[in-house]
Formats: C-alpha cells, structure tokens, sequence
C-alpha cells in the first residue's frame, strides 16, 4: 500500500519525505488555509520536494469553472492530480480533463455507487473517507472494501485512497482490505513509527551496551 501524507505543511512534507516512505501527497484550499498560505504557491513548493502524485483540490461547484481550474493547477507541474468532488458536475468536469490526460482524484467519495460513477467517468484515483463515515456511525472499512471488490470484478484500473485517517488502526484495516494507498495526516504517521515495545528495546540495549562498556574498561 502507497503512503501519502495528508497536508498543506511544507515542512511535515519535507521531514516524513526525508524517511524514505512518501509516495505522494494530498492537499486542499481548507488545509493552505490553515497554514496561512496561497494555494498554488503551496502546490509549486510541495512539487520541488516530492516526486510522486500531489492532488490539488478545486473549489469551483460549476463544471466549466472545475475545468479551468483543473487545467490552471495542472500546469503547475507535471505530477499534480486534480481533486474533484463526486457531483454530477464534478462527474462532467472529470470526463473532459481525463479524456486530456489530466489525471483526477475523485473526493468526498462514501459509497460503492459514487465509486462506480467516479471510474466510469475516467478518475485515475478515487477517496473513500473513512473518519468522516465513522462521524456518522457508520463503519467505512467494509465501504472501502466493497469498493474495491466492485473494481476488481470488473477489472477497473481506478485506484482506491483510504482518506480521511483518524488513527493507525485506520491505516491497519485499509492495507487488510487491499487499499491501494492510504493518505495520512501528519500526527498519524508519526503515530505509526511507535511502539512501546520499540522503545523499551532501544532503552535496554543502550543498557546493556553501558554494561559492556564498563566490562571492557575493567
């Protein structure tokens, strides 16, 4: 399973990419917002870091007004994704800019029919958000799941993201089901290094090593 982090921090980026792990990145207007930082110039810095897919996400409802924003962030450089919600328009904007190779991430995706929808209309990947299922009540595991055996029945080439991640055991369950990525907060892919059991190792053979250390100088 392909990791993505899920951010607008340059920073966060450049220290998980520096772990040797990052696939790609996802990002939106909502989390540049957060940073206090202008979209595109967001986009452009994110693109001098990371090799593998950015999905930038447009704000427009209208699907003219998606096309030429898809178009816009797509010249920013040669490996951002366009994040398009599943509407109707969103559906028409995908058709037009994935028939031009522009590759689209269809979003805000919770059920097998939205999926089906979002493949039929030419999205390169298509995110399932889970935390947001789970505010709701319902389960996103099993949706996720489903939607990637509706794909494999046909033979569908779209690639399933497991979004909207809580927590590690989020990331756990997406691998178990087959997820083809998992896009990551921050807080949670430092979550995913730890584990007590890591750490109380570590303490006990810098331990040990003191000992031995002490032996030696005897």
């Amino acid at each position: 399973m392909k990791i993505f982090i899920d951010t607008a921090n340059v920073e966060y980026i450049r220290e998980v990419n520096s772990w040797g792990i990052l696939d790609g990145v996802t990002t939106n207007p909502t989390l540049c917002a957060m940073e206090g930082r202008e979209f595109c110039s967001v986009i452009e810095e994110i693109a001098e870091i990371v090799n593998g897919p950015i999905s930038a996400e447009v704000i427009s409802l209208d699907r003219e007004e998606m096309i030429k924003e898809a178009r816009e962030y797509a010249r920013i450089a040669g490996n951002v994704i366009i994040k398009i919600p599943i509407t109707s328009e969103g559906l028409a904007a995908t058709k037009v800019v994935s028939s031009e190779g522009i590759k689209v991430n269809m979003t805000l995706v919770f059920s097998v029919n939205q999926a089906l929808l979002a493949a039929q209309a030419g999205a390169f990947y298509v995110s399932i958000f889970l935390g947001r299922l789970d505010d709701i009540g319902h389960d996103g595991i099993p949706i996720l799941s489903d939607v990637i055996s509706a794909y494999e029945n046909y033979g569908i080439s779209t690639e399933v993201i497991a979004a909207s991640i809580r927590h590690p055991i989020h990331v756990t369950e997406a691998a178990l089901v087959g997820a083809d990525i998992a896009t990551i907060p921050y807080k949670v892919i430092q979550a995913m290094v730890k584990h007590p059991l890591t750490d109380s190792g570590i303490s006990r053979f810098l331990e040990d090593w003191d000992k031995l250390k002490e032996i030696v100088q005897k």
